[in-house]
């Protein structure tokens, strides 16, 4: 089968096209003719030799796909051979073949193609895990997402303000990608360039701070966010792009009753995987079928076009979702 591998740490140059052989489904998986792949911040940083996967995971990148069950392996029940799915996976998106743990499958949302479809499982799956179960997002509190355009910060503000009835606040880099956040949840948008940004956002909530924080800046932003929770508040990392460390009040965590958590999903068993699986297909499913919730995608790269969809993510020019295709475009709306 065709594969990318990461040749090496570096530039999105170090990506290549080669042959691998065809694996096989082992217990508890499917294998996936993979139809479409999402492109997330963690293939770069793996590319990059900050984020390598977990013991025992392919080097193959790629955490998102889309397609058709090829094969499957014992002790599965759902989902059978021929039945369209999407998945998160913890490596080997980028390939015309991807084994699967079952739990973690999902269907297809009714009327999306695999390219739509792709573009779901990372970011929906990172967004609930944080927002919902770590952040405990509760009805009518206040939720600000940092980088609102990214494609796991267009899905928070979505299920925040969709299931959970929240006040959102995001934040961006340009009129552009503010105008964006407006149009999927956020009542209000501003620019995190800006200086004063803390300021504008403590106004925006009348001087009471915000419930819950979702974060991947880490470093300089983390004592700001924590000053900017309000009593009970929840900070929530799930990166550190400015860096790795900070200098935070562990006072204010005692006398305001803060938490500050985080996660990374790539490591955790399957168990865990497909109880959020269940989670978004009961409630966050229904929502994209009926236009509540929207994927947003910015661009389609076929798959020996990796190197250049990789470089829209090293640019931050991306809104939402870049995805890699495998098949030609006739065949990406599933049969019914």
């Amino acid at each position: 089968m065709k594969v990318v591998e990461i040749r090496g740490k570096g530039g999105p140059e170090v990506l290549a096209l080669a042959e691998r052989p065809t694996p096989q489904p082992g217990p508890g998986e499917v294998l996936l003719r993979v139809a479409a792949a999402g492109v997330n911040r963690p293939d770069v940083q793996q590319r990059k030799g900050l984020y390598p996967p977990p013991p025992g995971v392919t080097d193959i990148p790629g955490l998102d796909v889309a397609g058709v069950v090829d094969a499957v392996g014992p002790g599965v029940d759902w989902p059978r051979a021929g039945d369209a799915v999407c998945a998160l996976v913890s490596g080997g998106g980028y390939a015309e073949f991807c084994p699967v743990p079952a739990v973690q499958c999902m269907p297809l949302p009714r009327g999306f193609t695999f390219i739509q479809a792709a573009s779901l499982p990372e970011v929906f799956f990172t967004a609930w895990n944080n927002v919902i179960w770590l952040g405990r997002l509760a009805e009518g509190e206040t939720l600000l997402v940092q980088g609102g355009t990214s494609g796991v910060g267009l899905a928070a503000m979505q299920i925040g303000k969709e299931l959970r009835g929240a006040t959102v606040i995001a934040t961006s880099s340009s009129q552009e990608k503010q105008a964006v956040c407006l149009e999927h949840g956020a009542s209000a948008a501003v620019d995190y360039r800006q200086g004063d940004w803390p300021d504008q956002v403590r106004a925006l909530t009348g001087g009471r701070g915000v419930d819950v924080i979702l974060d991947g800046q880490g470093g300089s932003y983390t004592p700001k966010e924590m000053d900017l929770l309000a009593p009970d508040g929840r900070l929530v990392l799930i990166a550190s792009h400015d860096a790795p460390r900070a200098e935070i009040s562990t006072r204010d965590i005692y006398i305001r009753r803060l938490t500050l958590t985080g996660s990374t999903l790539r490591s955790r068993p399957p168990a865990y995987k497909g109880r959020i699986a269940r989670e978004l297909v009961e409630q966050v499913w229904p929502l994209l079928e009926d236009g509540r919730i929207r994927t947003h995608i910015c661009g389609v790269y076929s798959l020996e076009r990796a190197a250049e969809a990789q470089s829209v993510l090293d640019a931050n020019a991306q809104i939402g979702k870049v995805v890699l295709t495998l098949l030609p475009m006739a065949e990406q709306v599933p049969r019914a």
